[in-house]
């Protein structure tokens, strides 16, 4: 009976718990135009909480080497 009041204890927990956001490669933010721009937008908006996240450094990096690859196509290289 312990076993299964315990049981349906962690359930509830881990259902009431905070669902972690996936976390987003360079690679995947360069190849997704509208996730990249959404996830920018959400850490431009909110530097203070977001900037040291994982998918903020990711989507800055990728945003940079878009502008590289923009840039260099724009010069013919």
């Amino acid at each position: 009976m312990k076993w299964l009041l315990s049981s349906a204890a962690m359930l509830l927990l881990a259902a009431c718990s905070p669902q972690a956001d996936n976390i987003y490669t360079v690679d995947e933010l360069m190849a997704d135009d509208g996730l990249l721009a959404r996830i920018i937008g959400e850490c431009r908006n909110n530097p203070g909480e977001l900037r040291d996240t994982p998918n903020c450094r990711n989507a800055e990096a990728a945003d940079g080497n878009l502008r590289l690859e923009r840039m260099g196509k724009s010069l013919g290289g």
